[in-house]
């Protein structure tokens, strides 16, 4: 039943009537039950065509944001009902020279719009996708999840409706039957149906409101939803009930019209409240973003403010407890910061003066002040939410499957029925009123519904649940290729290691040296003179030190040069013994002095190779590192297969010779630096710093210092494949049973509108699964 739900559907904020021009709450055109208007003080409307003509909410322009050469936009669509609709979506915009991307997501409603052109293009194309019957406002996750408890409102009095109809007609209709074996006569059996007619036929004309409007609207405009099948299934039936009783017929059926429309609306809620739980991790993120931030101005002088009008460079206050709404440095205060919704780590940081923090986290413990450095769609939890939005709007290969076989839908079901109806008209010699009954079975009960949410549903649910875990999709089909793998390449820096190397104290480094070299390390951003800061953190950087590239720092003094740097640069002797990575100190008349440092492997390192391999991969480790280094790490992890002082060029390699073998590799590495490694495997992962994702090459990314969502991502996949190729069966084996018993008589309209309820939400509750699973150990 997921495609029915927002013929009522996910209604969208409020609409403006142009010729009115006022905010109500009826949608023209395509719209379900009327109600109260939520209001959002939209913009002007575009001069050029109304609105209500159009399809549009009101002018879509302000929301349009740069996109590489282009622009962007992201919508809400009202009336997608199977993937029928979202076929016929991308169809059209398929066909405009200038879009890049047009994708829909079946399950959140989103159409994703890209293209090479001016910024008022998106409002061309939005009012293009308002032409083929549908319903588009601007994206927006405060205003519709009001919206969507409205609706659910108005179906909640639409099944009140239908259903206290229903049990009234049913009442009559049980007088009627028993009559029927007791001699009842006609006068009074047609008093009886002209009882039911006056409960139904008004009952009907309120509670097939969400059905009747949306199939007007798309037939108005040429097309064709699934809403136009069920709508023709009612309007026969009733027509048929109304015309039998007017004429003394026994064939009046007003009971199945309105209980027929009563379970479709019961299916619809719970369709409605099942995708509510598998709403977009995308829109989940959108809902964290601060709705005010205070900026104090230089005066003193403190001004509330929308997280998109605050100006990179603002200085910006953030009370203890309260949501941090831009990315910033912070100035002063010392505080918790829990980033648990964007990075999945669970316990809180530490925030102080230089320290970055993002939109989205929230303050813990005390105020802090900041410098805004990014504000809007510029933040990291846009760009989050962009990525994420990319990933599940992208076409895996089940999704193009079950919209090819949904295409089909419109023209297949109506020619059934009209095959059944003079099948059993005509050669069956049943009654054309019969006959008739039994068509209308068969329009209710074929369903691409489910087979259309047997892909996005699970998708969706899986992409929520691994964002909440501190790992991101970057691609739509990543799920889908980490399922088959069978190979696991990690480089060492950075991956099986922490990428953080930390000066290893040692008794024969005085005092003075480690000062000094902390002191000229300050003026250098390499990470072994980062980690001598840390060694070091109250010591003042030196002046006059200059960096010499590749070689080291070096600081003149009256006795000579000082340098920092290159065991070869200091003239220190080669020694085979000192491994791993160092820094010499190298002044006048002293010997040199050497700092080892050690680049910590994660601590969960270990168990997951060990997890790998348990569940039957073979593991190997690639690295550019020296050859001591990375045979102690393998040796440590447990890993046979390694290779040391490795180039890029040779990740390439070997990744494609293990390819041409006819093994699926995933790549493990770092997203900065071995992007043509990660595009040579068949999918990659990278560990990534939260302010890093939106620069890795990798499919998906992971934050925080564990290794283990690797093995987490594999097992999800591993899960989804099964679940997706579960719904295939269930939504196809749907079909194949249900339409043969239906065409053969044997499905009232009754149990035909509760079979096609049921499906969706089968197909739903499967994919609910994955939200409650629990990964093996």
């Amino acid at each position: 039943m997921g495609h029915q739900t927002r013929a009522s559907g996910d209604r969208l904020p409020a609409w403006v009537d142009a010729d009115a021009a006022e905010v109500t709450g009826r949608q023209p055109g395509c719209c379900p039950a009327g109600g109260a208007a939520i209001a959002l003080a939209p913009p002007p409307l575009s001069p050029a065509r109304g609105a209500a003509d159009e399809g549009l909410a009101h002018d879509v322009t302000a929301y349009v944001r740069p996109d590489g050469a282009g622009y962007a936009l992201a919508l809400m669509v009202e009336g997608i009902h199977c993937g029928g609709c979202v076929a016929k979506i991308e169809r059209a915009l398929a066909e405009q020279p200038d879009v890049r991307r047009g994708r829909v997501n079946m399950t959140t409603r989103r159409l994703a719009l890209a293209w090479d052109g001016p910024p008022s293009r998106g409002g061309e194309l939005a009012a293009l996708v308002g032409r083929l019957g549908y319903r588009v406002a601007p994206f927006d996750p405060d205003q519709l999840a009001s919206a969507d408890a409205a609706e659910e409102k108005r179906l909640l009095r639409a099944m009140a409706v239908a259903g206290f109809a229903s049990g009234n007609v049913m009442l009559l209709s049980v007088s009627v039957w028993a009559g029927h074996f007791q001699g009842m006569a006609e006068t009074t059996r047609d008093l009886l149906h002209w009882f039911s007619a006056l409960i139904a036929l008004p009952a009907l004309l309120y509670a097939g409101q969400p059905f009747f409007r949306s199939a007007w609207a798309v037939l108005r405009r040429g097309h064709t939803n699934m809403d136009v099948p069920i709508t023709l299934a009612v309007i026969l039936a009733s027509a048929m009930s109304l015309h039998e009783t007017m004429t003394s017929g026994p064939h009046a059926y007003f009971d199945s019209a309105i209980m027929l429309v009563f379970f479709l609306l019961v299916g619809r809620y719970l369709d409605r409240r099942a995708r509510g739980r598998a709403r977009s991790a995308a829109e989940r993120l959108l809902a964290l973003r601060a709705t005010a931030v205070t900026v104090v101005d230089a005066d003193g002088t403190r001004r509330h403010l929308p997280a998109d009008r605050v100006a990179p460079g603002s200085t910006v206050l953030v009370a203890a407890g309260e949501r941090i709404g831009v990315d910033g440095l912070v100035v002063t205060g010392r505080s918790d910061v829990d980033t648990s919704l964007l990075t999945g780590e669970s316990v809180p940081r530490p925030a102080g003066p230089g320290d970055r923090v993002f939109a989205g986290a929230i303050n813990q413990s005390a105020p802090l002040t900041l410098t805004a450095q990014a504000t809007g769609e510029d933040t990291l939890l846009s760009e989050i939410v962009r990525l994420m939005e990319s990933a599940e709007q992208n076409k895996a290969r089940f999704v193009g499957l079950a919209d090819r076989i949904s295409r089909a839908y419109a023209p297949a079901v109506h020619l059934l029925a009209a095959v059944t109806f003079l099948g059993w008209w005509l050669w069956g010699g049943a009654e054309w009123q019969v006959a008739l009954l039994i068509a209308v079975a068969v329009l209710i009960i074929t369903c691409p519904c489910a087979l259309g949410l047997a892909v996005p549903a699970v998708q969706v649910i899986a992409s929520g649940r691994l964002m909440r875990r501190g790992t991101l999709l970057k691609s739509a089909t990543a799920l889908e290729r980490l399922a088959e793998i069978d190979t696991v390449v990690f480089d060492k820096t950075g991956t099986l290691t922490l990428g953080r190397p930390d000066w290893i104290p040692d008794p024969g480094v005085d005092g003075e040296s480690l000062a000094l070299a902390a002191g000229m390390a300050g003026a250098s951003r390499h990470p072994l003179a980062r980690a001598l800061c840390r060694a070091a953190p109250d010591v003042p950087v030196l002046a006059d030190v200059a960096e010499v590239p590749g070689r080291g720092l070096s600081l003149d003094t009256p006795d000579g040069p000082i340098r920092l740097g290159s065991r070869a640069w200091c003239g220190a002797a080669v020694d085979d013994r000192d491994a791993g990575p160092e820094l010499w100190l190298a002044r006048p008349g002293r010997d040199p002095v050497r700092f080892g440092f050690l680049d910590t492997v994660r601590a969960d390192a270990a168990d997951t190779i060990a997890a790998l391999k348990a569940r039957g991969l073979a593991v190997e480790l690639l690295s550019g590192d020296r050859a001591p280094t990375v045979a102690a790490v393998a040796a440590q992890l447990g890993i046979a297969d390694y290779a040391a002082e490795v180039t890029p060029d040779g990740k390439v390699a070997r990744l494609t010779a293990l390819t041409e073998a006819g093994k699926t590799v995933l790549m493990v590495g770092d997203g900065l630096n071995d992007a043509p490694a990660l595009a040579a495997a068949t999918v990659s992962v990278s560990p990534a710093s939260a302010a890093d994702i939106s620069q890795t090459a990798a499919d998906a990314v992971f934050q925080g210092d564990r290794l283990h969502p690797v093995v987490d991502l594999i097992d999800t996949a591993r899960k989804v494949d099964r679940l997706v190729k579960e719904n295939f069966v269930l939504a196809l084996g749907y079909n194949l049973f249900t339409i043969p018993i239906a065409m053969a008589g044997f499905v009232t309209p009754l149990i035909a509108a509760v079979a096609m309820s049921s499906s969706s939400l089968v197909v739903v509750g499967n994919a609910m699964r994955l939200a409650g699973w629990r990964r093996p150990g």
